[in-house]
C-alpha cells in the first residue's frame, strides 16, 4: 500500500509480486485448502527463521494460542496468568479451555509482564503463564522461566506482536514449550489471517497437528480418537506467508529504522516532559511493531490529542484496555501501572510502508495536537 502524502493510517500491509506470483501457483495447483505444497514450505521456513525444531501453521493467532494451551492439557479448572495489558484474545484463549486467566500487572520498565508479581500469584490450580511481548519488545524472560521452573508451570509465549524480537540474542518465540504468532494483517508480516505454534518438541507438535485437523488419525482416514477443531490455515494464505518470511529481515530492519527516526524526531518533546518514549530494555532487541508514547501531561486528554491528530491527517491506536476492566473479566481489583500505561498510551503510525517524511509529518501534528 501506497502511502503518498495523504492520511498517514496506523497500519498498513507491504504485498508484491512475489506474494501475487505464490497464490497464482496455488490457484493454478487447485490446492486452495487446507492442503498444498505452501503449508509444510511455511512451516519450514518460520521454524528455521525462528531457530526451533518444529513450526505448527494454524487458521489465526488466537487458535494458536487456544491449541498451544489444549496441547499442554490446560482445561476446566485450572488457571493461567497472563498480563492484564494485552489484547483480549490472551483472556479468551485460556477461557475457551475452561480454565480461569489471572491477571498480572505491567513492569513498568519494559511495559510487559512484570516478572517479580507472578510468584505470589501462583497457586495449586496454575497450569500455566502466558507472557506477551507487547508492541514488539520482548518480555524479560529469564525470571519468568525461573518461576516456571520452580513451580511446575508451561509458558506459551504471546507472540503475536513481535516476529524477531530478541531477548539476550535469541528471537523470542523459542523460550516456552510453545510459542505464538499471529499473521493477522496489520502484523509485521502476513498471510491475511492465520497464525503459527512454534516449539523444540515434537510430540508437542504431533499432539498440534491432531488437534488443529478435528483429532483426526493421519494415518486413518476419518478416525477420531479425540475431540478436534478446524484450525487449518489454507494453502493460498500459507503461499502468502512463503513469500513474507523471506521478506521478514528486510521488514525487521525498517521497523527498527522507523523506531530509531520516532525516537529521534520526539526526543524534544520527551525531553520536555510531554510524552515518555517507547522503553527498549538493554537486554531487548524490540521491533517495534507498534511504535508508541505515553502522553505525560494532563492539559490535553489522549481522546483531544487522537482527534487533532485525525484532523491533521494521521491516524493513531490507544492502548489496549486492560483486560481486567473489561465486562467479560472484570473484577474487583487495581493492577495500577497497567491502568496507568492504558489510560496514556497512544500507538502512532508504524507501517513498513511509511518513510521518513511520513514520520516527520507524524512528529509535527503530534507537537501542535499536544498544545493546550
Amino acid at each position: 500500500m501506497q502511502i503518498g502524502g495523504g492520511r498517514i493510517p496506523v497500519y498498513a500491509p507491504v504485498l508484491g509480486d512475489e506474494e501475487l506470483e505464490n497464490v497464482v501457483a496455488a490457484v493454478r495447483s487447485g490446492w486452495v485448502s487446507s492442503l498444498g505444497t505452501f503449508i509444510p514450505e511455511f512451516e519450514r521456513e518460520f521454524a528455521t527463521f525462528c531457530d526451533v525444531r518444529e513450526a505448527v501453521a494454524v487458521s489465526n493467532g488466537t487458535a494458536a494460542l487456544h491449541l498451544a494451551l489444549l496441547a499442554l492439557g490446560v482445561g476446566p479448572g485450572d488457571e493461567v496468568l497472563v498480563p492484564s495489558l494485552t489484547f483480549i484474545a490472551t483472556a479468551n484463549a485460556v477461557r475457551y479451555c475452561g480454565a480461569t486467566p489471572i491477571f498480572v500487572d505491567a513492569d513498568r520498565a519494559t511495559w510487559c509482564i512484570d516478572p517479580a508479581a507472578l510468584d505470589a500469584l501462583v497457586t495449586p490450580r496454575t497450569k500455566a503463564v502466558i507472557p506477551v511481548h507487547l508492541y514488539g519488545h520482548p518480555c524479560d524472560m529469564d525470571p519468568i522461566l525461573d518461576v516456571a521452573r520452580r513451580r511446575g508451570i508451561a509458558v506459551v509465549e504471546d507472540a503475536a506482536e513481535a516476529h524477531g524480537a530478541e531477548y539476550r540474542g535469541r528471537r523470542v518465540g523459542a523460550f516456552g514449550a510453545i510459542g505464538c504468532f499471529s499473521f493477522y494483517g496489520n502484523k509485521i508480516m502476513t498471510t491475511g489471517e492465520g497464525g503459527m505454534c512454534v516449539t523444540d518438541d515434537p510430540l508437542l507438535a504431533e499432539r498440534l497437528r491432531l488437534l488443529r485437523d478435528h483429532g483426526m488419525d493421519p494415518k486413518r482416514h476419518y478416525w477420531h480418537d479425540i475431540v478436534g477443531y478446524n484450525y487449518r490455515m489454507t494453502n493460498l494464505q500459507a503461499a502468502i506467508g512463503v513469500a513474507q518470511v523471506k521478506k521478514l529481515p528486510g521488514f525487521l530492519e525498517k521497523k527498527r529504522r522507523l523506531g530509531a527516526w520516532y525516537a529521534e524526531l520526539l526526543a524534544p518533546l520527551a525531553a520536555a516532559g510531554r510524552i515518555v518514549m517507547q522503553p527498549e530494555a538493554p537486554w531487548a532487541k524490540s521491533v517495534f511493531w507498534m511504535c508508541s508514547v505515553l502522553l505525560a501531561e494532563a492539559r490535553v486528554s489522549r481522546d483531544e490529542v487522537r482527534a487533532r491528530l485525525h484532523d491533521r491527517g494521521v491516524d493513531t491506536r490507544p492502548f489496549f484496555h486492560p483486560v481486567h476492566l473489561l465486562p467479560p473479566y472484570e473484577r474487583r481489583e487495581r493492577l495500577a501501572v497497567a491502568e496507568d500505561l492504558g489510560g496514556r498510551g497512544l500507538n502512532l503510525p508504524s507501517g513498513l510502508g511509511l518513510d521518513r517524511s511520513h514520520i516527520e509529518r507524524v512528529a509535527k501534528a503530534l507537537t501542535e495536537a499536544l498544545d493546550p
